[in-house]
């Protein structure tokens, strides 16, 4: 099968690998489109230690064509979207069976595109922080993949207001489309004085996954019982010393999430959120932006748009297999 390998230069490229067999609880996968996060940058920086050559890809739609001892023969066929631990990236992938969801009512462009940014947008909002009507929400990275769809997630949820934080002008334009009531850039953000960012009420809820002084500023922004999720640190291992006496003194949470450690200790409790969120999508509450559509021998330019801060919205990958 045809397979995009990560080699040990740190550059893709498109190889001829044997067909993976699926094991205990898994399923194989013959992919149609896959999904570009950051967790595939992260990857090509040698962040994670993964063994090279690998092949990358986390996020997967397409066909069940093959299950593992213990998986119900009944998804022979079934068309689903899967949260990986990588190899989407190639024309078949073996997925857990508990982190493989039905897509049968959407499109497998959209499937790719749902990934673990929607489930992490619905847990930031309905789980971590938990948006109540009326509230006021501040989004960093707003024209990400995360934010694009928590500010889905939040009007859903009924929160009074929306605040965006975003690199430039043109990123504040594209992100309004998603129901934002005002964005900001990070300079301003970052220029604010004693009265926030705005000049108005302080948020109830801030979601960070940027880290360092936009985190002490996110919190310091928050109202009393106010909420900080973190769930990145897009601004590297900068330290941010929070002061637990201060926040017990104004009832303000510093929460933090990370997806990929859920799906490994507690996978039903992501699975929930999932199918929660994917609902939402098939019934057009929530939509997935897909901005950019490469092909399998593009994934290097694909990933130097998103480190560069070039790439909006939800990128895929057109794997278009030829195994069945």
């Amino acid at each position: 099968m045809k397979a995009v390998v990560l080699d040990t230069d740190d550059r893709f490229r498109l190889s001829e690998l044997d067909r993976p067999v699926p094991g205990p609880g898994q399923v194989a996968i013959a992919v149609r489109y896959a999904g570009i996060q950051w967790g595939d940058e992260l990857v090509r920086r040698g962040h994670f230690p993964v063994p090279r050559p690998f092949v990358a890809g986390f996020e997967a739609a397409g066909q069940v064509v093959d299950v593992g001892p213990g998986v119900d023969g009944a998804l022979l066929g079934r068309a689903v979207t899967a949260l990986t631990g990588g190899g989407a990236f190639a024309e078949v992938v073996i997925a857990s069976a508990a982190l493989t969801f039905d897509a049968g009512g959407l499109d497998p462009r959209t499937a790719a595109a749902f990934g673990w940014a929607t489930p992490t947008a619905y847990d930031l909002i309905h789980t971590v922080t938990q948006v109540r009507p009326g509230e006021r929400v501040l989004v960093h990275a707003a024209a990400g993949g995360v934010g694009t769809m928590a500010a889905q997630f939040a009007r859903a949820a009924g929160a009074g207001r929306i605040v965006g934080v975003v690199g430039d002008s043109e990123r504040a334009a594209y992100a309004a489309r998603f129901g934002y009531d005002r964005l900001i850039t990070r300079a301003e953000f970052a220029e604010a004085g004693e009265n926030g960012p705005t000049g108005e009420e302080p948020f109830d809820v801030a979601l960070d996954p940027v880290g360092g002084p936009t985190r002490l500023a996110s919190l310091r922004w928050l109202a009393p019982q106010g909420r900080l999720a973190m769930y990145g640190a897009l601004a590297g291992s900068a330290p941010a010393a929070l002061d637990s006496d201060e926040l017990l003194m104004s009832g303000r949470s510093a929460l933090s999430y990370n997806s990929d450690l859920l799906s490994r200790t507690h996978p039903e409790r992501l699975a929930d959120s999932a199918r929660h969120a994917l609902r939402a999508v098939a019934e057009g509450h929530i939509r997935p932006d897909i901005t950019a559509e490469y092909e399998m021998t593009d994934l290097d330019q694909a990933l130097d748009r998103l480190a560069g801060g070039r790439a909006y919205g939800k990128s895929i990958v057109r794997i278009a297999p030829h195994v069945t």
